[in-house]
């Protein structure tokens, strides 16, 4: 009997050999071109994407001198407006306060990207619509092709996990594995590792 370490990284192996490298090779470019016009980047994400955009920022900003935030890294910012306003508005409201612009852009990183008519990760939603209104690019990570993020965003990149079930564990583990290939490209690296 095939146990579950086995069949977890043979899930994992099957990931690398089918993830739309093309995509991710886009989305270097469009980060690049983002950098260029010195526009900010703001990663998105909730629960475990959320730590992810905190780590992906540190990496962005670090490594290839994008300008990047995550708003979930700003508790307070982030349960006041919870509190005051609601959960589903919490990025929009942030892009707002920051005066997000057409030179700006999204990165959600989410497992299933966002569903409006389950009003599964509104906040996202709401999000994306406001960078829309504001002639933002929406790049993303997620699992799910059929999310809000995946039909509309302009540039997303889709973990094809084999198996329902672990759709999340193997989401949110590839959302660190794609932006580090990002982040280590040489289109976007302007800084070496230290180690």
């Amino acid at each position: 009997m095939k146990s579950h370490v086995d069949t977890f990284f043979e899930e994992v192996a099957t990931i690398v050999a089918t993830i739309d490298r093309d995509r991710i090779a886009d989305l270097t470019a469009a980060l690049a071109d983002l950098r260029a016009r010195d526009g900010r980047l703001f990663v998105l994400g909730v629960g475990g994407s959320a730590a992810n955009a905190s780590h992906a920022v540190n990496d962005f900003r670090k490594l290839c001198g994008i300008e990047a935030y995550a708003p979930t890294d700003n508790v307070s910012e982030l349960t006041a407006r919870t509190n005051d306003e609601g959960w589903g508005t919490v990025f929009a409201a942030w892009l707002r306060t920051s005066r997000a612009r057409a030179d700006d852009a999204l990165l959600i990183f989410s497992v299933g990207g966002g569903d409006a008519e389950r009003n599964v990760s509104p906040n996202l939603i709401q999000a994306i619509e406001e960078a829309r209104t504001r002639g933002m690019k929406v790049f993303g990570v997620v699992g799910r092709a059929t999310g809000y993020t995946a039909t509309h965003g302009d540039v997303v990149v889709v973990i094809p996990t084999p198996e329902a079930s672990r759709v999340t564990p193997h989401c949110e583990a590839f959302q660190a594995v794609v932006w580090h290939c990002l982040v280590s490209a040489p289109a976007l690296q302007q800084c070496d590792t230290k180690w």
